[in-house]
Formats: C-alpha cells, sequence, structure tokens
C-alpha cells in the first residue's frame, strides 16, 4: 500500500517558514489593510445616517432608476431603524476594501494571462484551486500571519472573491475581435494604446461583471470573517446563530440582503450600456460624477482624523496612553458569542474592575492558533481556557488564580439525552448512563488526535487498549440488530474525543447504527431537546451552557457527568511573570494602587486576553 503523502506537514512548515522569514512583510500589510478599512468605515460614519441616505440616494437615481434609488434609500432607513447602521458600515468598509484589493491584484493579472497563454496555463488551475476550497481553510493561515481582527478577514475575503475579476478580465480582453485589434495594429497603435483605447473599453461589461462578482464574494464572507474578529453585520448574524436568536439573526440578515443587493444594482448599473435616449446620465458625465465621489471620499476620509478623535489610551479617557494598550486597542480576544466561557470572561472583567480591557469576539480554532504563534515567538498573551484540552498537552500553560471565583468551581461534562430514549432505545440509554471517563483518559485520545491519527481509529485504539474500562460500561447489555442513534456534539477537542469514543462502543459493541453530527453549541441542545438528536455527550454544566441548561432543562434528560472537575479561566503560557487575574488591574481599575509590576505586566500583553467562541459562557462571565 502507497503510504500516505505528508501534505499536512509540508504545509505546515511551508506556513511555519513565511511566518518566520516573512514577519516584517505580514506587518506592513496588516497596517496598510487597517488603515484602509479604518478609512473606510470611518468614512461611511462620519456623516450622520439620514445625510449619507440622501447621498447614496441621489447617487442611486443618477445610475439607476427610480425603483434602485427607492430601493436603496428604504433599504437603508431599514438598516438606521433596526440599530445595526454602524456595523453594516464596518461591514461595507471591510467589503470595499476587499473589492478595491481584488481589482488592483486581480486586473492586471487578468491582462497578463490575455496576453500570455503559459501564464494562463499556470494561473487558471490556482483559480480553480481558490474558488473550490473551502473558505475556512482560509481563516487560521490568516490567523497565523495576521492575527485576530479585520486584517486576516480581508486577506481570506481576497483570496476567495479574486478569482472572477482575473477570469473576466482575461475573458472580456480575449473576445474583442480580431478585426478590431488588426485595424488598431494598421494605424501604428503601440501595444498600450491598443489595450487602453481599443481592448479595456470594449472589455468593460466583461471586466464589470467580473467585478460584480469579486463583490458579492467578499460580502459571502462576512460572516465567516466574523470568527476571526473581523467586526460588523457578519459578527452579529453569527452570534445570533451561536445564541439561537432567530429573530436577531434575521434582523441582521436583511441588513447583509439589503448591502449585498445595493451593491449588486451599483456595479451593474455603473458603465452598463444603455440605449440611445434612455440613460439619465452620459459616460462623461458618469466620469465626472465618480471623479467629485472620489474626491469628496478623499476630503471627508481626511477630516475625520481631526474632527472628532478621541486621542486617550483606550478611547475612553480614563488616563494616560499605554504605547503597548494603544498598539493592541485594549482588546480581549474571545470565542463565540454563545459560549458559555464569554460570560465568565466578562463576569471577570466586571469583577476585577479591568475597564480598559474588550473582548473581542472570535472562533476556538483562531485563539488556538494565536497561541501557538505567541508561544513560538515567546510573546506574552492569555487566553481563555479549559480543560481537557489538547493545547495544555502541547504547550506549558498555567492558569491564572482566580480569587473572586468568576469562573466558579470545577465543572462536568454531562451526557444529556431527548425525552423518550429510555423507552426507545433502553441499551443505549443505560450504556450512556454508565459511562464515565476522567481527563486523563480523555487525554491520551486528544494526544493521538494532534498526532495525527483520526479520531475514529483514535477512539478504536483507546478502546482496545482499556477493554476493562469498555466492559465495564457495556456489561450485561445485549446487542441491538442495527438500529440507528443520532448523537450530536460541539466541534471542541475534549467533546470531538467523547464522541468518537460513544460512536465506537455502539457500533461495535453494541450493535447501533450511529450518525454523530458536529454543530455549535445552541443547535446541539435544541436538537436534542426537540427529539431531533437522540443524545449528546457535550453538555458543560453547571455554569459553561447555564443558559441552554435552563431553556431546554424540562424537555430533556441529564444522565450525570461522563466527567468530572474540569476547569475553565484564564490561562498564560507558563514563561509569563503572573499568577492572578488580580495582576491584570491596573491602577486606575484596581479597588487598590497596583504595584509597579502589575503595570508593566498590562503593558507587557497589551491589555489583551485571548479567549475562545463569542458563545463560550465563560468568555461571556469575564467581559460583565
Amino acid at each position: 500500500m502507497i503510504p500516505k503523502l505528508p501534505i499536512a506537514e509540508w504545509i505546515q512548515s511551508i506556513v511555519d517558514w513565511m511566518g518566520i522569514h516573512l514577519a516584517g512583510l505580514f506587518n506592513v500589510i496588516s497596517s496598510i489593510i487597517e488603515a484602509v478599512v479604518g478609512f473606510f468605515s470611518g468614512l461611511f460614519m462620519l456623516p450622520h445616517p439620514l445625510v449619507f441616505i440622501v447621498i447614496i440616494g441621489i447617487i442611486a437615481f443618477m445610475i439607476g432608476r427610480v425603483q434602485l434609488t427607492l430601493f436603496t434609500v428604504i433599504g437603508f432607513l431599514l438598516i438606521d431603524n433596526l440599530g445595526y447602521w454602524s456595523e453594516t458600515m464596518n461591514t461595507l468598509g471591510l467589503v470595499i476594501t476587499s473589492a478595491l484589493v481584488s481589482i488592483v491584484i486581480g486586473i492586471p493579472i487578468g491582462i497578463w494571462c490575455a496576453y500570455s497563454k503559459s501564464a494562463s496555463r499556470i494561473i487558471t488551475p490556482l483559480l480553480d484551486f481558490m474558488q473550490t476550497m473551502p473558505a475556512f481553510v482560509y481563516l487560521l493561515p490568516a490567523v497565523t500571519f495576521f492575527s485576530l481582527g479585520v486584517v486576516p478577514g480581508v486577506i481570506a475575503s481576497v483570496i476567495f472573491a479574486i478569482p472572477p475579476t482575473i477570469r473576466m478580465t482575461n475573458l472580456g480582453i480575449m473576445q474583442v475581435s480580431g478585426e478590431l485589434i488588426e485595424a488598431s495594429d494598421a494605424f501604428g497603435s503601440t501595444s498600450a494604446q491598443k489595450l487602453f483605447k481599443v481592448q479595456l473599453p470594449l472589455a468593460l461589461p466583461t471586466l464589470m461583471a467580473g467585478i460584480n462578482q469579486t463583490i458579492m464574494l467578499s460580502l459571502s464572507m462576512v460572516v465567516i470573517a466574523s470568527m476571526i474578529g473581523a467586526e460588523g453585520i457578519g459578527a452579529v448574524v453569527y452570534r445570533a446563530v451561536t445564541q439561537l436568536q432567530i429573530g436577531k439573526g434575521f434582523e441582521a440578515g436583511l441588513a447583509v440582503v439589503v448591502l449585498a443587493i445595493v451593491l449588486d444594482r451599483f456595479t451593474q448599473n455603473l458603465f452598463k450600456p444603455t440605449q440611445k435616449g434612455k440613460s439619465r446620465v452620459s459616460s462623461k458625465q458618469k466620469v465626472w460624477i465618480t471623479s467629485a465621489v472620489t474626491a469628496v471620499i478623499l476630503i471627508a476620509g481626511a477630516s475625520q482624523y481631526f474632527v472628532g478623535t478621541d486621542h486617550s489610551a483606550s478611547g475612553k479617557g480614563n488616563g494616560a496612553a499605554n504605547p503597548v494598550g494603544e498598539e493592541v486597542g485594549y482588546k480581549i480576544i474571545g470565542i463565540d458569542a454563545g459560549a458559555g466561557i464569554m460570560k465568565s470572561t466578562a463576569k471577570a472583567i466586571q469583577d476585577y474592575n479591568l475597564s480598559d480591557w474588550k473582548l473581542v469576539e472570535g472562533s476556538g480554532a483562531a485563539m488556538t492558533a494565536t497561541l501557538d504563534k505567541a508561544i513560538k515567538a515567546k510573546n506574552p498573551i492569555i487566553i481563555t481556557g479549559w480543560t481537557p484540552h489538547w493545547m495544555f498537552n502541547k504547550y506549558d500553560l498555567k492558569y491564572l488564580e482566580d480569587p473572586k471565583k468568576s469562573y466558579g468551581e470545577a465543572e462536568g461534562i454531562h451526557t444529556i439525552a431527548r425525552k423518550g430514549l429510555q423507552q426507545d432505545a433502553p441499551i443505549a440509554y443505560e450504556f450512556l448512563k454508565r459511562f464515565k471517563w476522567t481527563p486523563e483518559d480523555m487525554g491520551e485520545m486528544m494526544v493521538a488526535i494532534q498526532a495525527g491519527i483520526s479520531p475514529e481509529q483514535a477512539a478504536k485504539d483507546w478502546a482496545e487498549k482499556h477493554a476493562d474500562k469498555v466492559q465495564e460500561w457495556t456489561k450485561g447489555l445485549q446487542p441491538v440488530n442495527g438500529d440507528t442513534f443520532k448523537l450530536s456534539y460541539v466541534a471542541w477537542d475534549s467533546e470531538i474525543a467523547s464522541t468518537n469514543l460513544l460512536s465506537y462502543i455502539l457500533e461495535n459493541k453494541l450493535g447501533y447504527k450511529v450518525t454523530a453530527l458536529q454543530v455549535e453549541a445552541g443547535p446541539m441542545w435544541t436538537g436534542v431537546a426537540s427529539g431531533d438528536v437522540d443524545a449528546s455527550p457535550a453538555a458543560w454544566l453547571p455554569l459553561t451552557h447555564a443558559d441552554y441548561w435552563a431553556k431546554y432543562k424540562d424537555k430533556l434528560d441529564d444522565l450525570g457527568a461522563n466527567m468530572s472537575g474540569v476547569k475553565t479561566g484564564l490561562v498564560v503560557p507558563a514563561y509569563m511573570d503572573v499568577k492572578s487575574i488580580t495582576d491584570l488591574q491596573d491602577n486606575g481599575a484596581a479597588s487598590a494602587p497596583a504595584s509597579a509590576s502589575t503595570e508593566d505586566f498590562g503593558k507587557e500583553v497589551g491589555y489583551r486576553i485571548v479567549g475562545t467562541d463569542p458563545g463560550a459562557g465563560r468568555t461571556n462571565e469575564a467581559a460583565r
């Protein structure tokens, strides 16, 4: 049998090399993109929303019809009424930046492909790869190179959205009539004259179609980019999904729809050829309008740096500026908004008076990627962590002491089951009720999975190694004959391990045909409570999933803890000289004056706490 190609190891080596040797370049790119996104976001929020709506309505009337004007005005009025104006403007800034980068890079590459068959043969397969690779794959490298925030969101959006601009530029130039090319050559046109006066003008409709698709794809990345800390309307959608707030998610989704339709119609109508006498604005007038709008944007954008700017340390005017704090924006980086660890982190921020720290939502994967980057560079970092987790096996980490018990006492991971499971599947019910193991047991599986072994194979190996425990769990239970059974779990490393182990035992020892669904915490609880899922071994109680338990406790059965003594809290690398959350307090926030070392520590880490998903209860409590 042919050995498996070490593609994952190759990619990881390339990423590590780039992270070390191209760090300076990535810092420059990050600074430029942050400035551009901040420029546009600030520009769009500079005028009052009603003034902005009037301006955008006038532009819509000049380039389109009355229907477009009415939709644009009513749509943006709806966004303002729903209270998502600032988030929508942040998203618009991200989309415009992504589109501009894609256009600046994509059009020259498209021209190159049109002029060189060799370039086309090489670049076309790369474009196929970029468009078909799942968008989530781009998130971790982007976080590794550019940390969390809007910059990796823009980078991922550009990679995902640039192919249509390149393809349609190439196609538009290739479709220019050969007779026209021969005529331009006959009149002695240079290559530049032929390109800019013949080919590009004739290819403009096709090229604009490519730009239109690039803008739409950039907008489609908004929600995905929110998983790595990009703010905007996508973060509201993601937060609503993880917290099962259907109405709020629909409202935020409407804002995305309005923005998408307006951008689509604007780009379609801007240079759309029209019948003679039908166009309200001539091509020359459109050029003048575009130039005037550009000038207004530049002037207004520049003015935002001189009007109403808050130059205080954290934007709150609450003390002397801290250089590192200003550099990182006093941000606390968390996971998804529905996670209980977010609530605990919010509570810790309140309990310890960490007023300068800001909690930023992200994802568990982004958190661990940021941790890995910091540890490799020996940089200080604070994350919201929990055990069992493979990062404690891979890195030398320590919990910060929590004297005020913001994170509560040790928790348990419980198995929950739908109502009626005991009657419908008594064998599975009894097995799940007996199933209990330790963090050390789980750690064996987690280390194996991190070493590259598939979760299914790791579960099989563990079950064979610990046959005595499996026998204890299944003793006296008679196997069934292929009955279906459905599990759900959150994609945390601990739950991946437990769910795969349960699936293996249910299938190979008890005769069930198991389906395991990977979902977010909210849908996991909803599925069990509604009876769509039979059981889940991934309920963290009493704190992390406290909100879900309060909502669904009467609609499901708690089979008890399958693991006890799990822990959550703020975690730092062992090389950091900090012991307690109280060490994060500064002179302005602590109830008593902080020591010099405490203030220095806050400066050292840039007033940042790196957390997991915003849906984790622990993270939310630390921010309160």
